[in-house]
């Protein structure tokens, strides 16, 4: 590949060093023959691309080829001038071949030995290019550029909403996306590229008349000049005809999977009864006076059997034994993977009643798959996770304004909406209160109020926060994510994380992983910060810390406790962003306690405490979280390194969204306030 590829540079390296060459160095006429016949010769192979190309990307480097067979076109055309008005050596006589056998051709075969006949077979060539295929391809282009990049905003979304309803991966997302970019750049150049034909033809009309021109000057009024001025004229405009034309077809070729002639084929004879038509218009204008008629009968005639020829056809490829069609439909049931297909489990869906599509649907002004795109980047940029294809899709078994959140199959949480209603919540410092359906906001679980639109202004000015249905659902979604951000870490996102940090750091991920640690080491460890929401956006301190006490210790709770302290600046700007913090401690006696009470087994180790004094620390963790809350303050509970981790997992159960930190998570600089006690 990488041979080819310096071929093909080399190639193109050598022919515009050629083409300047050209210009400057006169050639030899055989020589100039060969040049002549390469132009005709690629001229024809263009147009026959262009032909068979499926779309305009199938042949993108059009632009680019356009322009360097303009220039090779114009150094022929200065080539043969010069040839052409070189004055004569003593004794030489003005000949047709005075420029080479091919301007001599061209001249007198083409014209049909008539200086007038070449003159106007010249002339139509020329206003055909410059009136009907250069002009309309030029407009075309203007056109197909202008759309094209108006409708990039467009196809960049329904590429992200197939990406995220689980109809494409990754990997066929950026290939569009490539697709989409490599488009406009396409029609963009050639919007400047059909600007190269239409200065070729107008320089083919200028060379014409300063040939003949120079060719009185030097030689009179001979009739060798002209036919030499049209030969050399015919030579360049005919190949700079067929890429007209191609410039043309590129252009106005819509996508397809097939060639040009395929598709024209098909449509063509997609009716047969237009045949049979048009071979009824042949036979009334025959009996026009004076007409051919023998060839009019024998046109109708063909065109007669060739419709009659595609209807026994296509009978014939519609007439299936039913025999043979119970037996396919029969195979095509037994086989595995239409059993397997059923067997995907998504790692995440959003399934909504049929009154939720238009609030999914781009078509009808929907904007929740552009919420679903920004909340994966939302949980990449905080939490430094790469959350899986959200898939949405509608299920019928749901009301029309409910909705459910599955991870891995199960449900895990779920919704209901009013539709063409406001969610308006009191945030808790106003009085008044509004007309509306009282409900329970399904994101954080507080009392709210579903209000028409009539209602939302005078909510608004009471001071009510006012959501939109879509805000909700995608509110709710977020907070799902993070809650469950631990279970849709995989290994296969684990190993993007460390591909991704490979990039940038390829010495401490190779002393790392998996020379130290396995992914599924690494897993369980960005799993347990995510579970108790820590971001696990810098892998480079949480490798580094794991690489420095991988040789202390293997378990994975442990290094988890240093990979938290190591990220202390990231904590401390999680719950104390304004340097100051209100927390409930421990008191030093309980912590004493848990720590006698620590237990090591094979599986880890727990806390052997009786269900009386379990329930003790119940009650006085939930006595100081409630006298927190009543304050307004979210609350953090602070305790020891050593005895952090323990402490959280006995109260998970009781309070999971808890916050639980070591005075080693909190920069020296914090201002900590207790604002309780837990203890005995």
């Amino acid at each position: 590949m990488e041979l080819k590829r310096i071929s093909g540079n080399l190639v193109l390296s050598a022919i515009v060093v050629l083409v300047v060459l050209m210009i400057f160095v006169p050639l030899p006429t055989a020589l100039v023959d060969v040049f002549i016949t390469l132009n005709l010769v690629a001229a024809i192979i263009v147009i026959l691309v262009s032909i068979s190309a499926p779309d305009a990307l199938g042949f993108s480097t059009f632009p680019t080829v356009l322009l360097i067979l303009t220039l090779y076109r114009i150094a022929i055309t200065i080539s043969t001038a010069r040839l052409i008005i070189w004055p004569l050596a003593p004794g030489e006589v003005l000949t047709e071949q005075k420029a080479g056998t091919m301007i001599g051709v061209f001249g007198r075969f083409v014209g049909g030995g008539s200086i007038a006949v070449g003159v106007v077979i010249f002339i139509l060539l020329i206003l055909v290019q410059l009136i009907v295929v250069t002009r309309g391809a030029e407009r075309v282009s203007e056109v197909a550029a202008r759309f094209t990049l108006d409708a990039m905003p467009g196809k960049q979304m329904a590429i992200d909403a197939d990406l995220n309803s689980g109809v494409i991966d990754e990997a066929e997302a950026r290939k569009r996306r490539r697709d989409v970019a490599r488009e406009a750049d396409f029609y963009g150049s050639m919007d400047g590229a059909s600007k190269f034909v239409k200065g070729d033809n107008i320089l083919g009309i200028i060379t014409t008349v300063v040939i003949v021109i120079g060719g009185l000057i030097n030689f009179g009024f001979d009739e060798i000049v002209g036919i030499l001025a049209i030969g050399d004229g015919l030579s360049s405009q005919i190949p700079a005809m067929l890429i007209s034309a191609a410039t043309g077809i590129i252009v106005t070729k819509a996508a397809t999977d097939d060639t040009l002639g395929t598709d024209v084929a098909r449509q063509f004879t997609r009716e047969t009864y237009i045949l049979f038509v048009a071979a009824g218009v042949l036979v009334l204008l025959s009996f026009i006076p004076d007409t051919p008629k023998p060839i009019m009968w024998m046109l109708s005639a063909g065109l007669v059997t060739g419709g009659i020829l595609l209807q026994r056809s296509r009978k014939k490829a519609e007439t299936v034994p039913a025999g043979e069609t119970v037996e396919a439909e029969a195979q095509e049931t037994r086989k595995m993977e239409n059993v397997v297909s059923l067997l995907q489990v998504d790692p995440i869906e959003l399934l909504f009643g049929y009154g939720i599509i238009p609030l999914a649907e781009p078509s009808q002004g929907g904007d929740l798959l552009d919420r679903v795109v920004m909340i994966r980047r939302q949980c990449a940029t905080e939490m430094g996770l790469i959350v899986p294809v959200i898939r949405m899709r509608d299920d019928i078994r749901f009301a029309n304004n409910e909705y459910s959140i599955k991870i891995k199959g199960n449900e895990v949480a779920h919704g209901e909406i009013v539709l063409d209603h406001f969610l308006a919540m009191n945030p808790g410092t106003v009085e008044e209160e509004v007309i509306g359906i009282d409900t329970i906001e399904p994101a954080f679980g507080l009392p709210a109020k579903w209000i028409s639109a009539r209602e939302r202004e005078k909510a608004e000015l009471y001071g009510y926060t006012i959501v939109d249905p879509p805000s909700v659902i995608a509110t709710h979604l977020t907070e799902v994510v993070r809650t469950h951000a631990h279970e849709l870490l995989g290994r296969q996102q684990v190993q993007a994380l460390i591909e991704n940090l490979k990039q940038a750091q390829p010495s401490l991920v190779e002393d790392v992983v998996p020379k130290l640690f396995t992914l599924g080491e690494l897993q369980k460890i960005l799993a347990n910060l995510l579970r108790e929401g820590i971001s696990i956006r810098d892998m480079n301190t949480i490798v580094e810390t794991m690489g420095d006490y991988g040789a202390v210790t293997r378990d994975s709770d442990m290094l988890t406790e240093y990979v938290r302290q190591a990220l202390k600046r990231t904590i401390t700007a999680k719950f104390a962003p304004e340097g100051k913090v209100h927390v409930i401690t421990v008191a030093p006696e309980l912590e004493n306690k848990i720590l006698e009470s620590i237990r090591q087994t094979e599986h880890g180790s727990y806390v052997a405490l009786d269900a009386e004094e379990i329930q003790q620390v119940f009650g006085s963790v939930r006595a100081a979280v409630e006298r927190v809350q009543s304050l307004g303050i979210a609350p953090v509970v602070l305790c020891s390194p050593v005895v952090r981790f323990h402490f959280k997992r006995m109260v998970e159960g009781l309070a999971p969204d808890l916050a639980v930190l070591s005075y080693n998570e909190l920069m020296q600089n914090i201002d900590i306030q207790a604002d309780g006690m837990v203890s005995l």
